[in-house]
C-alpha cells in the first residue's frame, strides 16, 4: 500500500507543472461582451441590463445610468417616503404650549419666566376637569 503512493515532492512537482500548463492555455471567454446600443438613442423604456455586464467599462456604464436617471420620472418624489415632503411650513409653537414643555422651561426661559410658567401650570391643575361622557364613577 505504501509503495503505490507517490512521493510528496514528486507529487508537488507534478501538480505545479500541471498548474503552469493550465495557466499557459488561453482561456476562451465564457460569455461574450454584449452588443450595446448607442447611448444617445436610449430611452427610459430601453433595456439597460447590457450596460451592467462586468466587461463593460465603468465610464460607459456611468454614461448609460446618467441617461437613464435623467428621465423626469425619476425626479418625482415618492409620496410614501416620509422625508420627501416639505415639512418647513406650518404653524410655530405658541408661547402657551412652549411654557408647558419641561425642557423649554429649563433651557429657554429665565428664572422669572419659569416661575410664571409654573404658576400657570399650577392654576390649570387646580381647575376641575369636566366629567367625560359615558364615564361612571365607582
Amino acid at each position: 500500500m505504501a509503495q503505490n503512493k507517490e512521493a510528496f515532492l514528486s507529487r508537488w512537482s507534478r501538480l505545479k507543472r500541471e498548474q503552469a500548463e493550465d495557466l499557459a492555455r488561453p482561456e476562451e471567454p465564457a460569455t461574450p461582451a454584449p452588443v450595446l446600443p448607442d447611448i444617445e438613442k436610449l430611452t427610459a423604456e430601453s433595456d439597460f441590463s447590457g450596460f451592467m455586464h462586468p466587461k463593460v467599462k465603468e465610464e460607459l456604464r456611468r454614461l448609460a445610468l446618467k441617461k437613464l436617471f435623467s428621465d423626469p420620472h425619476f425626479k418625482l418624489p415618492d409620496a410614501f417616503e416620509p422625508f420627501s415632503g416639505d415639512w418647513t411650513g406650518g404653524e410655530p409653537i405658541t408661547p402657551e404650549l412652549l411654557a408647558t414643555l419641561n425642557q423649554a422651561r429649563s433651557v429657554l426661559f429665565s428664572e422669572e419666566d419659569r416661575r410664571k410658567a409654573d404658576e400657570a401650570q399650577a392654576e390649570k391643575k387646580e381647575q376641575p376637569k369636566p366629567d367625560e361622557p359615558g364615564r361612571q364613577d365607582a
